[in-house]
């Protein structure tokens, strides 16, 4: 399934009492495209990205996927709708491989034996054996695996949209290396939607067809890597200064 667009028009996320977490954000994201949500701790970042599936709803403005309001959405539809990806891949710890990576699809009705081919193609396509892995648990498997199984998860049931919320954050530096690279190609074949979360810039420049740098809640820069870097505004220098490069 190709990908959808999603739009945010003057959003903003507001909690009574406290400072807003998104403010006046406009921002829209192409089928296909791929665009990582870059910026410091606090910043906005994964409260833009559960403002896509209505984890949480717009105090101000509308979040658009496929077209259609967040709020006019049956928030179970759209989230089956919609991958999702977090640090270790968030995995059930009593669900094996398969079942893991069988969740949505089965949520869906899919046929058992529709469901096991569908296991199988997903870990062949992030680089695990079906043969040595599909039985296993989570507690079974290294860092690198385990979020190998998270994407596969995301994928299983073929969503237009997919969101990643600091996926890679947890692994240990050549594993992060391994798994982006390998995640990277992956994503390019597949036509999908990925809005992705990092604070670091590394990966942000390696995955993104745009970069949105969100600073103090607001977008501060949206555009390619190129530009990201070459960019002359201030909140653009100051994250390059400060935390380019940054891997923790």
């Amino acid at each position: 399934m190709s990908g959808v667009q999603v739009e945010f028009q003057g959003v903003s996320f507001v909690e009574r009492g406290l400072p807003p977490r998104v403010e006046d954000l406009d921002l829209s994201i192409e089928a296909g495209e791929i665009v990582v949500l870059l910026g410091r701790s606090g910043s906005g970042k994964t409260t833009t990205l559960r403002l896509v599936n209505a984890i949480l709803l717009p105090s101000r403005g509308e979040v658009r996927v496929a077209g259609k309001a967040t709020t006019a959405w049956n928030p179970v539809e759209l989230r089956r709708r919609t991958g999702y990806v977090i640090q270790e891949g968030g995995l059930f710890p009593h669900f094996d491989v398969a079942r893991n990576v069988a969740l949505m699809p089965t949520l869906l009705g899919w046929a058992t034996e529709r469901i096991a081919d569908r296991v199988r193609e997903m870990l062949r396509l992030v680089g695990l054996d079906p043969d040595r892995f599909a039985t296993r648990y989570p507690a079974e498997l290294s860092g690198g695996e385990r979020q190998r199984v998270g994407v596969a998860r995301a994928l299983a049931a073929d969503p237009p949209l997919v969101l990643m919320d600091e996926p890679f954050g947890a692994l240990d530096p050549p594993t992060r290396e391994e798994i982006r690279s390998e995640f990277r190609a992956l994503v390019r074949d597949l036509g999908k939607t990925i809005v992705f979360v990092t604070h670091d810039l590394r990966e942000a420049l390696s995955l993104g067809d745009r970069i949105a740098l969100l600073e103090r809640s607001r977008l501060a820069f949206l555009g390619g890597a190129r530009e990201l870097m070459e960019s002359g505004a201030p909140e653009a220098r100051a994250f390059v200064r400060t935390l380019g490069g940054s891997e923790k």
